[in-house]
């Protein structure tokens, strides 16, 4: 039997995040891909004032996101 694998990195954060938001991560997920053209931190800072996320939080959906677009 092997035990699964413990997740890392920013989505370490995402059961947290839909607890605390109550929304599950793919809306998030969603809203920060729909935002072209726009910087790391501008992202953030855009989930931190129209969504009232946390920084860590908002930081850890936007480096996920944009993690997955580079590769």
């Amino acid at each position: 039997m092997t035990s699964p694998e413990k997740v890392t990195g920013p989505a370490s954060y995402f059961p947290s995040i839909e607890k605390k938001y109550g929304k599950p991560i793919d809306h998030w997920l969603q809203l920060v891909n729909q935002q072209s053209g726009m910087k790391h931190m501008e992202i953030v800072n855009w989930l931190k004032s129209e969504h009232a996320l946390g920084h860590g939080h908002a930081n850890a959906i936007v480096a996920y996101c944009l993690a997955k677009k580079a590769s």
